[in-house]
């Protein structure tokens, strides 16, 4: 039945409605022009497929950056050494400005792959380019953790989110909206530490995790915040969370931004990155199509 419905939604996204075939109903089915021809623009299409038509459609819809800029100075996990940039050419000597950037591959808004933290698994070179252009699902606990910045997403705000818009897709990207990004660029206020050295910031929790991957079969997740593992945890160096998700062959993409101008249900995620031979991590382009 997937792959059926599959089939359909490319065929409606690559054909005009004029075509014979209408959007899904509020039901969830579709509906075809009984008197559609097989001299209709769709046969023709079969014939001669083109993505154009749908390049056209996507132009016109909104797109939000969820990609902060990098520069040395901002917020990253404690225990980075900062960027540097060097110009090794420049205007006035050389006619044209060349520059080495030193940073981290985790660094700003970036993609961690599998071998981020196990030997052996896939590097960033290793990702699908597939696994970058994925519908995306937001969910949305900015408001419990205005209230507690400790907050892990639990089951009870998944449920919600599914009882508003069915299940969480397979193959899905999943991302955590926590508006914490809002403290960017202030290193302090994003690691949030208190008088004892204890950090306070929200992040996953193993249930929900292992409910994405396992039961939904989500190919990949992301958030606000430094790290997949609430700041209590991670200032007790348990990094439980992360180390599963990555253990599972997926990636994550870590420091989103502007999640809060993105829909909960809807949009396409693009999560593009360069491809360094045998990295675990880089920074990564991120932005969101709103349908």
């Amino acid at each position: 039945m997937e792959k059926t419905i599959a089939c359909i939604t490319i065929l409606l996204l690559l054909q005009p409605v004029s075509a014979g075939l209408s959007v899904p109903s509020d039901s969830g089915t579709f509906h075809v022009n009984e008197n559609l021809s097989e001299n209709s623009s769709l046969q023709t299409s079969l014939e001669n497929p083109s993505l154009w038509g749908l390049f056209d459609s996507l132009k016109s819809k909104e797109y939000v950056d969820l990609t902060h800029s990098f520069r040395p100075g901002i917020p990253h996990w404690d225990g980075f050494p900062n960027e540097t940039v060097e110009a090794i050419f420049n205007y006035s000597t050389s006619g044209f400005l060349t520059q080495k950037f030193s940073i981290v591959g985790q660094w700003g808004t970036h993609v961690d792959a599998p071998a981020h933290f196990h030997r052996g698994r896939r590097t960033v070179d290793q990702i699908d380019v597939k696994e970058m252009l994925l519908p995306l699902v937001v969910l949305d606990i900015h408001e419990k953790v205005l209230k507690n910045p400790d907050y892990a997403v639990s089951m009870d705000d998944v449920s919600a989110w599914q009882s508003r818009h069915g299940q969480i897709p397979q193959g899905c990207f999943v991302a955590l909206r926590t508006d914490w990004s809002k403290r960017w660029p202030n290193q302090t206020a994003m690691l949030n530490r208190d008088r004892n050295g204890t950090f306070h910031y929200p992040g996953w929790s193993m249930p929900v995790l292992k409910y994405l991957y396992e039961d939904r079969k989500i190919t990949a997740s992301g958030h606000e915040t430094t790290d997949t593992d609430p700041g209590q945890e991670t200032s007790k160096d348990d990094y439980t969370l992360e180390s599963y998700l990555l253990g599972a062959d997926h990636f994550q993409i870590e420091l989103l931004a502007n999640l809060d101008r993105v829909p909960e249900y809807g949009a396409i995620i693009v999560a593009a990155f360069p491809k360094p031979e045998g990295g675990s991590g880089f920074p990564a382009r991120v932005f969101a199509i709103l349908p």
